[in-house]
């Protein structure tokens, strides 16, 4: 039964969730990837072809040795003839082992070529799309899923075109050798055909779903450990305990799904083995009494479908496998259907696909018109937000907990799109700038920071590949990470597990050095100070300001000191931009900023008692 026309041309979606690609999709990317590397795929197929033949050689040599013992030929005869059984077998050897060594190049080559695309679409991703799907998905797809249908294109796919060439050579051969008997042969295998048939219509979803399971596991063990502290602190080793006693049930049933498929199918195709063999001996006996084919035919027969039964083993013990790699192919390459940063449409692996355009700002401006933006279905985190930031201002954004000040920075910096209105940068949408140009337009730094295996150098080169040491240090120096000179190594120090550990105001430390060796024309700070202690944080706004002096700076002010030294605040609340203006302003208009002010002092007058 052919899958319904929507699930072979389109990916499988969910809200979400990273898309998984439908099988047209997977066979174009595989073609993709033949076409690449086409020279050693089609001496592959040469070459397995003539192993193919040469082992064909040996059954029909059989059948006229046969023949000629029983006509009374002499020894020499026979001699002659199991030479060329010999000389065939090594024919066939050599020609198999060659063929399986420009099999494996070819799958080689080909798992490099899956692991670059995948980590280029992979850092094309949106960080709200990575977010939505969970780390553990997208670790799952880039370990797990490449390496699986890496191991298919290597080993498995070479063995299945092998055995598929073998098993066509020998039922031409019978067919050729006597037609009847040949038909009787290939009627045996029909139940080979309605096992492998009734298994092909199930496997392909239950193995999407052992593979999304796996994924939803991964991502509750990562969530667990990444916060091992917090759980320990808050008591929550049970309800974790229990979340992941959850999930892995779910990949426990979903793997005895595809154990019961197997079950089924492997039984059935062992008994089917034997049926065509003895067919052909039954006919070929009664064929033989009555004088209509040679005794050396029906053994011959015999022993070629007797023979199938090897290259037809390797195909169907290798259909698990080329279910379970194709449906992780499909998830590695549902990522050509993810949204990207760039333009245009998705990529579809096509070597001519042309690069999106790349949209240039007329200048730094910042331009929030009308923007409305809910996350899912839920409800307008931000309803109707209005705001200019002008090329080299220093705009402070203030508010209570929840009043959107964190989702408008994600906008600002084009991790989200707005629902509704438009964020643009020198005239143009942020949405429409490709990678490279956002991120030397715009920069968001947040609480959150990450320490990279490998040195302090390493870890700054990430952001200005061609950047000297004398830089490397004049950066950290200008974010007030004086502990960087009493490292033994220097910039050498190895970080993380093993090295030398940073602890969370030295990690921050690191991120905005990352920012100035970036040298975005303009820097979004949410609460990036937030984790620093008082002095440490007056201390690197000190030097941040000092280092982005002409530079547009966009601060969620955690501290209202922030607000206070900012050329304008900007007040949100409920998702609105309510006030609009200089501290001095603000306080003066004695309202929502004013009241924050003074309850931030302690200093709001406590009015008359009548």
């Amino acid at each position: 039964m052919k899958p319904p026309r929507a699930a072979d041309d389109t990916p499988d979606a969910i809200p979400g969730h990273l898309p998984v690609a439908g099988p047209r999709q997977v066979r174009r990317a595989a073609l993709h990837f033949i076409r690449q590397d086409r020279r050693t795929f089609v001496a592959m197929i040469v070459l397995n072809a003539l192993a193919a033949a040469a082992g064909l050689v040996g059954p029909w040599l059989v059948g006229r040795i046969i023949n000629a013992v029983k006509d009374g030929g002499g020894v020499a005869a026979v001699d002659r003839l199991a030479l060329g059984i010999l000389v065939g077998a090594v024919a066939q050897l050599l020609l198999t082992r060659h063929a399986r060594y420009l099999a494996h190049r070819f799958g080689e080559r080909t798992l490099a070529r899956i692991r670059e695309q995948f980590v280029d679409r992979a850092l094309a991703l949106p960080a709200s799309a990575v977010e939505r799907a969970g780390a553990g998905d997208l670790t799952a797809r880039g370990t797990t899923d490449v390496m699986t249908a890496g191991q298919t294109l290597r080993d498995t796919g070479p063995d299945v075109f092998v055995a598929a060439v073998q098993a066509l050579f020998i039922l031409g051969a019978v067919l050729l050798l006597d037609p009847l008997l040949g038909a009787c042969g290939v009627l045996g295998l029909t139940g080979i055909w309605f096992a492998t048939r009734w298994y092909l219509r199930r496997a392909r979803s239950a193995y999407l779903d052992q593979g999304a399971a796996h994924s939803v596991l991964a991502e509750a063990l990562s969530a667990t450990a990444t916060g091992a502290r917090t759980v320990e602190a808050l008591g929550l080793r049970d309800l974790r305990i229990a979340d992941s006693e959850e999930k892995i049930e779910r990949c426990v049933s979903a793997r005895d799904r595809t154990l019961f498929l197997r079950s089924v199918l492997f039984p059935s195709i062992d008994v089917s083995y034997a049926i065509p063999v003895v067919a052909v001996l039954l006919v070929g006996g009664a064929l033989h009494e009555h004088g209509q084919v040679s005794l050396g035919t029906v053994v011959a027969s015999a022993l070629y479908l007797r023979q199938l039964s090897q290259p037809l083993d390797t195909i169907l013990q290798q259909v698990e496998q080329l279910q379970s790699s194709s449906a992780s192919f499909a998830r590695v390459e549902g990522l050509a259907a993810a949204p990207t940063r760039s333009t245009g449409p998705a990529d579809t692996g096509e070597a001519d696909s042309a690069p999106a355009p790349d949209h240039i700002p007329k200048d730094d401006r910042i331009d929030v018109q009308r923007v409305r933006f809910a996350y899912g279905d839920g409800v307008d985190v931000l309803r109707g937000v209005d705001l200019s930031v002008r090329p080299g201002e220093r705009l402070a954004i203030v508010g209570p907990s929840g009043a959107g000040k964190s989702t408008l920075s994600r906008l600002l910096a084009g991790i989200d799109a707005p629902g509704k209105g438009m964020v643009t940068v020198g005239g143009v949408p942020i949405a429409d700038l490709t990678p490279d140009r956002l991120r030397r337009q715009v920069v968001l730094v947040t609480q959150e920071h990450h320490v990279f295996l490998g040195s302090v150098r390493d870890n700054l080169l990430i952001a200005a590949e061609q950047a000297t040491d004398t830089e490397l240090r004049a950066a950290l120096t200008a974010v007030g990470a004086d502990w960087s000179d009493g490292l033994a190594a220097g910039l050498d120090t190895e970080l993380g597990p093993g090295g030398h550990q940073l602890h969370g105001a030295q990690a921050q430390q690191l991120a905005l050095a990352r920012v100035v060796l970036a040298d975005p024309h303009t820097v979004i700070l949410d609460e990036a100070t937030a984790l620093l202690d008082p002095t440490t944080a007056r201390h690197t706004e000190r030097a941040l300001a000092t280092v982005l002096r002409g530079r547009t700076v966009i601060a969620i002010a955690h501290r209202l000191q922030t607000a206070h030294d900012a050329d304008r605040v900007a007040v949100m609340e409920d998702g609105r931009v309510t006030e609009l203006g200089t501290h001095d302003d603000l306080v003066a208009a004695d309202g929502a900023y004013a009241e924050l002010w003074h309850s931030w002092h302690g200093d709001r007058p406590r009015p008359a008692s009548s």
